[in-house]
């Protein structure tokens, strides 16, 4: 039996009310993926933070800049790319959200957030912008 691969690619422009359909693509994914609760609960939490990354710290809210959303389905894993046309960052210069000098402060926990819930976390930076790409792997099921 041959492994399932099917690909969907969404581009939206940056604007935060592009949430709402992220978070329906996400359902509809998960549906597909047959995700336990606790899956589909960390896919949308992963998307949509990556998302709304992209639109706010990448592309600044410009809504002529666009995000794009790639999403690889198999048999066992969902491979996630979000990729801006922003300028990129400094991985190593994210405050840690640990630290109790940044417990209170409204931001800096998206990459946190996605190394926590995904099981690989990785992004490229070139002149076109950032690509942050992540991968789930489905857990095995219990019989």
């Amino acid at each position: 039996m041959g492994k399932r691969a099917e690909k969907i690619k969404i581009t939206i422009p940056s604007r935060l009310e592009e949430l709402k359909n992220i978070e329906k693509l996400s359902c509809k994914v998960s549906k597909k993926m047959r995700l336990t609760e606790d899956e589909r609960n960390n896919l949308s939490i992963a998307i949509t933070e990556a998302v709304g990354n992209a639109i706010i710290h990448g592309n600044k809210k410009d809504p002529e800049k666009k995000v794009s959303i790639t999403l690889k389905l198999t048999d066992d894993r969902i491979v996630v790319e979000v990729k801006d046309q922003g300028k990129g960052f400094d991985p190593d210069s994210l405050a840690d959200p640990r630290d109790p000098k940044n417990l209170l402060k409204e931001n800096g926990r998206g990459i946190f957030i996605l190394k926590t819930l995904m099981d690989k976390v990785t992004y490229s930076f070139s002149p076109e912008g950032t690509t942050l790409t992540f991968i789930m792997k489905k857990k095995p099921k219990k019989d």
